[in-house]
């Protein structure tokens, strides 16, 4: 069986050099390295993995970690994520458990320090948990997806002015008695990028004297959850507010659902806003912010590469995009509900 040895002869070369020449770590002329990769194409070589990771002392894996994989964002994040690692010819090793679980704190103290990775993707770290601290303890390149920045190269949306701008279209279109819908309200417990979004909100509301109108009501960022809350909410006529802005689209989806079980008309009636545009936020009509979780992906592996190749240079933190999209679930509120 040809091995490294046999393409660096016929090359000219030193193992070494034709080592480098082909995982693409460490300095090669590019004369050399076109010799090299002759040299292996006529030989029909092909490095084994666990060779490559002996000899180099790359594992060609990185290590992502994340919530869950079965909910929107994280769905098209973990696709963006496997679009550019397939693409670099990087293998994914993913680890899913829950924000605030036990299962997630033995995954960054046991699990994810016992693995020989290149680096390590992280989304939604918590700070309440040090969790930041733990994967930096581990001593590889790391990237972090949303909106905890500190001590890491981010990749992240601007939560607050993303909530703020969603509620600031309630405002400008009429609505005072403006419900924040979502699970942010329990310190560190829950979402960090759930609470900027309250943030947001409260900015908000207080810039335009609303400030005692402020009504946060807390439900988990689901469907059918987001549904159950807001049906409680909107059911009691007397204090049902004229618009909800949800923490996500998944919540307002489950606003909008529970409105029209109660005869409540969207947005004649209720006017109602998310954060993401979801690929359900067409059907539904809904005014939202837009994000692009599979773009964020694809530039968390690229913030990713240049830390493993430079792990001294400045932080990086991109701000990804995120734009107002209207739909017809917002409007101005009818003159005999407005108040």
């Amino acid at each position: 069986m040809t091995g490294i040895i046999d393409v660096a002869l016929r090359a000219g070369v030193a193992k070494s050099t034709a080592s480098r020449a082909l995982s693409g770590n460490g300095y090669v002329s590019a004369e050399t390295r076109e010799r090299v990769e002759r040299a292996a194409r006529e030989l029909a070589y092909s490095a084994h993995s666990s060779a490559s990771s002996l000899a180099t002392g790359r594992t060609s894996t990185i290590g992502v970690i994340m919530p869950v994989a079965d909910r929107w964002y994280f769905a098209e994040l973990l696709a963006g994520l496997q679009q550019a690692l397939i693409a670099d010819g990087l293998d994914l090793a993913l680890y899913g458990a829950a924000e605030g679980s036990a299962e997630r704190a033995r995954m960054l103290d046991h699990a994810l320090a016992g693995r020989r990775f290149d680096g390590i993707i992280a989304v939604c770290l918590q700070p309440g948990a040090h969790e930041l601290e733990r994967l930096t303890g581990i001593g590889l390149p790391l990237v972090s997806v949303g909106p905890f920045a500190e001590g890491a190269d981010t990749v992240t949306i601007d939560d607050v002015a993303a909530a703020r701008v969603a509620t600031e279209h309630l405002i400008d279109l009429g609505h005072e008695d403006i419900a924040f819908l979502g699970d942010a309200l329990d310190g560190d417990r829950f979402s960090y990028g759930e609470r900027k979004r309250l943030d947001g909100y409260r900015q908000a509301m207080t810039a335009a004297g609303l400030e005692h109108r402020i009504r946060a009501v807390r439900t988990p960022s689901t469907i059918p959850e987001a549904f159950a809350t807001a049906a409680a909410l909107l059911a009691d006529r007397r204090h049902r507010p004229t618009a909800i802005a949800a923490v996500c689209d998944e919540a307002a989806v489950g606003a909008i659902i529970a409105a029209q079980r109660l005869g409540i008309g969207v947005p004649s009636d209720l006017s109602v806003t998310g954060v993401d545009d979801h690929r359900y936020a067409e059907m539904f009509s809904l005014t939202t912010i837009r994000q692009s979780p599979r773009e964020q992906g694809i530039e968390a592996v690229r913030l990713l590469r240049a830390r493993m190749q430079d792990a001294d240079a400045p932080l990086r933190h991109v701000i990804s995009p995120a734009t107002l999209v209207a739909r017809q679930s917002t409007a101005a509120p009818r003159l005999d509900t407005a108040r």
